[in-house]
């Protein structure tokens, strides 16, 4: 059985861990280079500064997944979008997990008072985060080709967007 709960600071190893394989296995970052645990416990509470979501999926006791937004751009007209970022455990892929855990990011982001989320996919050919954004109704903006270049081999990214909440039908209640 598996739960979504907040991130706390005891989680970062965990967390550090899964995005450590990520970095040095995949295309879904660009990092080449995993961070250290000090950045990882850095970048974790300066999303959590913003008001933003940082959640975790808990599965007997161990971190099998995450997932926070962050800012698109940090300049104010900006501060409606966000890009969201998810990761999950090899072991825990291809199981659907992805899907809840992103579902329930979403929905914090929207009660967090975003109207936009933003998906910046790493490689045109990651068909698992193309799918499960496309599931919750993510849809295409674009594909920037080759702008990285990973593993001796040049990558695209995927761009892909979601309104929530009244996303651009409304101003936000501050501006009314």
């Amino acid at each position: 059985m598996s739960a979504i709960r907040p991130s706390r600071e005891s989680d970062v190893p965990e967390i550090a861990a899964i995005y450590a394989h990520h970095v040095l296995s995949g295309t879904g970052t660009f990092e080449t280079t995993p961070p250290t645990l000090d950045e990882m416990v850095a970048r974790r509470a300066d999303v959590l500064s913003k008001g933003f979501p940082y959640i975790v999926m808990e599965s007997e006791g161990r971190v099998v997944g995450y997932a926070y937004c962050q800012w698109f751009k940090p300049r104010p007209a900006y501060r409606f979008a966000a890009e969201d970022s998810i990761y999950m455990h090899p072991d825990a892929a291809g199981k659907g997990l992805g899907k809840v855990l992103l579902a329930e990011l979403v929905r914090q982001a929207e009660a967090a008072g975003l109207r936009k989320l933003i998906a910046v996919i790493g490689d045109s050919a990651n068909a698992g985060s193309i799918g499960v954004h496309s599931a919750l109704g993510f849809t295409p903006v674009g594909k920037i080709q080759s702008c990285g270049w990973k593993f001796g081999r040049w990558l695209d990214i995927v761009m892909m967007e979601k309104a929530i909440g009244d996303g651009d039908t409304a101003p936000p209640a501050s501006e009314q």
